[in-house]
Formats: structure tokens, C-alpha cells, sequence
């Protein structure tokens, strides 16, 4: 199937993305054998093949959820050079950080 630059240029608009020409053409072409390569597996038969969603062996390992004691609040805010009401201050990094 050949996607056509003028299907990549309608996705990039809507996408609000651009493109030069040189990129829309090599996305066409590129797009293109990838739905040529879909199409080729679509000939395979699969009949009383299983269907497969992985074919690594994951499985999730869950530890239990224990309360733990946390670390003194004294030694936490040690090395710290400037704090407030149990906070961290730290300079602001945004240009319209106000004073929050």
C-alpha cells in the first residue's frame, strides 16, 4: 500500500507537526514499506497457532508492604542551608516562580 506525501503532510498537520519536502517524501516511502512489510505477515498462515502477547516469562515480584520507621527529621535537614515549616527552601528556577 503506498501512503502518498499528501496523507504524511494531512497527519503532520493534524499532529501540527512540520516538514520539509525531503522529509515528507522519505516519511512516505518509509511508512510505505512498513504497511507493504505488515501486509506480507497478513499471508502467513496461522491456523492452530496460539496467540502470543509476549515471549519473555514476566512475572511481577511483590514484596510485602511493611510500615518502616523513617529516618530522624534532625538528621534529614542536617546539611540543609535554608528550611521552613519542615520544608526544604531552595532558590526559585522559574521566571514567574513568584515567592512559592
Amino acid at each position: 500500500m503506498k501512503i502518498s506525501e499528501e496523507e504524511v503532510r494531512h497527519v503532520a498537520t493534524l499532529s501540527k507537526l512540520s516538514f520539509s519536502d525531503a522529509e515528507t517524501s522519505e516519511f512516505a516511502t518509509t511508512l510505505s514499506k512498513i504497511v507493504d512489510m505488515v501486509e506480507m505477515l497478513e499471508e502467513v498462515n496461522t491456523e492452530g497457532v496460539a496467540i502470543t502477547t509476549t515471549m519473555a516469562d514476566c512475572k511481577n515480584v511483590m514484596r510485602q508492604d511493611l510500615a518502616e520507621k523513617g529516618i530522624d527529621r534532625e538528621l534529614l535537614f542536617k546539611n540543609v542551608a535554608e528550611k521552613e515549616n519542615n520544608f526544604i527552601k531552595v532558590p526559585v528556577i522559574l521566571e514567574d516562580g513568584g515567592d512559592a
